[in-house]
């Protein structure tokens, strides 16, 4: 039998639960659905707010042709083979036929560019889906040509009324019996997703025995999910959990368990730019000036696999992250910027010292903006005191070299030059 999620999957824009800014009476897609005359675009959202629900609602009211593709799985032969067909399938002044690409973020820029033309011309109706932003992660090429959706995340009261709805209605679990005590469990492990939440009911339903009636409450789902998580989390939670392991393990110096992790996110199909852009933080974060070339190296690495894709990107990868690993660790910056924000909201907005401001107009010049200050190259070693910060927070120390290589050359050079004003 067909998942829950899949059985209350709604079929017509009436049914469709949320996103009534795009589907409201007289909102803007509902219009073009209802026009007939609906461009290509672009569905923005979190996981499970009902991307690829719309799109398939928008085919069936349409009645045009509608190919699928899913980015996690197709290359640029298999987006060829589906504008051929489609051009096989438009006949005489119809409508081009839809074109929907599942995580179309996940497209390298070959893929992406392999759809441009088959667009402009009007050989199909392109309908993207991406959890990220598109202005990022789709070619301007493409996305101009291409309105863009934004959906809003389920409200608590949609989630609870997809949960009373499917008990109620659903040709299994309206004879189950059920009954819904408490809801907070129920929306908590499902993020607001509502396939996890239907994947969750399912998971709390099948739990009955017999034809007694089943009460659903927190301690329940919470001892079910906890028993069965891999059963309905494949991208949520877990899939932050694996993510966290990584960076711990780079944090930690074992290049062994980091490469072990990677792995994990590789085989469970993780988009190696998600996992790439972990390891740009990773670098700044927690390698940080113990080793500058980290963030360079962690850079280079998303730019690579961007241009490769799988399967050769899982090399590159794996190159960065040994790197990074076996690097030395410093959160030296990390803790600067977090100092340096906590003084800025603990004083507010203080004026910036008149010697500091710039003096382009004669009334400046008057009111004494840019007086006394000392241009550092007129100087020995190309430096001079001078104070720079508000006098409020001046001789404030925001950031400390730590004990690595790197950082006490950095700290030998301030103390060379601000002696013990910085306590360096």
């Amino acid at each position: 039998m067909r998942p829950l999620a899949e059985r209350m999957r709604p079929l017509t824009l009436d049914d469709y639960l949320g996103q009534q800014h795009l589907v409201g009476p007289d909102a803007i897609l509902r219009k073009a659905v209802e026009s007939g005359r609906t461009p290509s675009f672009i569905l923005w959202g979190p996981p499970g707010v009902g991307k690829t629900t719309l799109a398939r609602i928008v085919a069936h009211q349409l009645q045009r042709p509608f190919f699928t593709l899913s980015a996690v799985n197709a290359g640029v032969k298999d987006v060829r083979d589906a504008i051929e067909k489609s051009k096989g399938q438009r006949f005489f002044d119809q409508p081009p036929p839809l074109l929907f690409i599942d995580e179309i973020h996940r497209f390298s820029k070959a893929q992406q560019d392999s759809l441009l033309g088959a667009v402009e011309e009007g050989v199909v109706t392109l309908i993207g889906a991406t959890t990220e932003n598109p202005s990022f992660e789709v070619i301007p090429a493409l996305l101009s040509r291409c309105q863009v959706y934004v959906l809003q995340p389920l409200g608590r009261e949609d989630l609870i009324h997809l949960v009373n709805h499917a008990i109620a209605t659903d040709e299994v679990l309206k004879n189950k019996h059920l009954s819904v005590k408490e809801y907070d469990a129920l929306l908590r492990f499902s993020g607001g997703d509502a396939r996890k939440l239907y994947n969750i009911l399912e998971l709390t339903a099948n739990f009955q025995t017999g034809d007694a009636p089943m009460e659903i409450t927190d301690e329940l789902v919470a001892r079910l999910v906890q028993e069965n998580l891999t059963m309905y989390d494949k991208g949520g939670e877990y899939h932050y959990d694996i993510a966290s392991a990584f960076i711990k393990s780079i944090r930690g110096s074992d290049p062994n368990a980091a490469v072990y992790w990677l792995a994990r996110m590789i085989d469970g199909g993780e988009d190696v730019k998600f996992i790439a852009r972990r390891m740009i933080i990773a670098a700044a974060e927690d390698v940080g000036l113990a080793n500058p070339n980290a963030l360079l190296m962690a850079t280079t690495a998303f730019q690579a696999v961007q241009a490769v894709g799988l399967p050769e990107a899982r090399i590159i990868l794996s190159e960065a992250v040994i790197y990074l690993a076996t690097s030395p660790k410093s959160n030296s910056a990390y803790l600067a910027i977090n100092t340096a924000l906590e003084t800025v909201r603990q004083t507010g907005n203080l004026p910036v010292p008149l010697h500091l401001r710039n003096a382009p107009t004669y009334l400046m010049k008057q009111l004494n903006y840019g007086q006394n200050y000392l241009y550092a190259h007129d100087f020995p070693g190309n430096f001079v005191a001078q104070e720079f910060l508000p006098d409020e927070v001046a001789g404030k120390p925001l950031f400390a070299p730590q004990a690595n290589t790197a950082e006490e050359k950095i700290r030998q050079f301030l103390a060379g030059r601000w002696k013990e004003k910085y306590g360096y």
